[in-house]
């Protein structure tokens, strides 16, 4: 299985990331977590993503917050799908985030997710690397029954609630 590769700017990222790395796991996705900047440390984001598919990963999601270039500085150096999760911030809400990971320039794609959406760039990255894994495909379609049969077991209840 293709591993996957999660990037945080900060460490002050990784209250929200936990998330994520924990659905990764809970799908069995061998996993990396690195702390680097696109900013402080652009020799090591350039490294990590050129090397990146070599190591054995599939898809890299990157952490990021106000400026939140690190998305767009490792994809330009890997041809691996990039999923940026944009970080809230004091500053409007994690919308300077959102706009800085989703306005990619041409050539350059990162898939984006929700401001502080790191489950969800847990389960497209899970989805991308089940394109070529049938026994995570299999986990991903328990995943999606089970949150489908709580809804179902939460609405019988209202129903019942208020029948």
């Amino acid at each position: 299985m293709k591993k996957v590769l999660v990037i945080m700017g900060s460490d002050s990222d990784l209250k929200v990331m936990e998330k994520c790395i924990d659905r990764l796991k809970s799908f069995d996705i061998p996993t990396e977590v690195r702390i680097c900047s696109a900013h402080r440390t652009p020799a090591v984001a350039e490294q990590l993503s050129q090397n990146a598919k070599a190591d054995g990963f599939g898809v890299i999601i990157a952490a990021a917050g106000k400026a939140a270039h690190l998305g767009g500085v490792l994809a330009a150096n890997t041809t691996l799908p990039v999923i940026g999760v944009p970080m809230g911030t004091s500053v409007m809400g994690g919308m300077d985030s959102l706009l800085s990971i989703v306005q990619m320039p041409k050539g350059i794609p990162v898939a984006t997710v929700a401001i502080d959406g790191a489950d969800n760039a847990a389960i497209l990255a899970a989805q991308m690397i089940a394109l070529s894994d049938d026994a995570l495909a299999d986990k991903l379609a328990q995943f999606k029954k089970d949150m489908a049969d709580e809804v179902m077991a939460k609405d019988e209840k209202v129903k019942a609630q208020f029948a």
